[in-house]
């Protein structure tokens, strides 16, 4: 049996992704939000041992001025692997392939607590800075 880690790209199903979500105690999705979340993600990759999926990454934005790097997941019992790196780059090699020539894309995320460490190893500054403020977050609950 192959052990190998595969990444595949914009191929994560519904139950998948709403299955890795749960795997991580993230908030409940309807599987409505997340068909629209993969539907209108810029681009996402599944992370594979098998024909398990071990993580995920998505990308969201405009695809030309701000990406954002959204959900990015690895179960843990596969954490400390290497395998959200793999995830991370992959999104990275992503966004500089779509951006114009001699420009700059702003790839921003909402980092859980005590990850900033990850992120900085792969080149993200943490907020607040001397001339950036603070990243926000509002959560809108959507009633009838």
């Amino acid at each position: 049996m192959n052990t190998e880690i595969i990444i595949k790209e914009n191929t994560v199903t519904i139950n998948e992704y709403l299955g890795i979500r749960k795997m991580v105690n993230w908030k409940k999705l309807s599987e409505v939000q997340a068909k629209k979340a993969l539907d209108n993600s810029l681009y996402y990759v599944g992370a594979y041992k098998g024909d398990e999926i071990v993580g995920l990454g998505r990308i969201v934005g405009d695809g030309a001025v701000i990406c954002y790097v959204q959900d990015l997941i690895v179960i843990p019992k596969y954490q400390g692997k290497g395998i959200g790196s793999r995830i991370l780059n992959t999104l990275i090699d992503y966004v500089k392939k779509i951006g114009e020539d001699d420009t700059t894309m702003m790839m921003c995320l909402m980092c859980a607590k005590g990850r900033e460490r990850f992120y900085e190893k792969h080149g993200f500054i943490a907020r607040p800075t001397d001339s950036l403020g603070p990243g926000m977050i509002q959560y809108l609950e959507i009633t009838d």
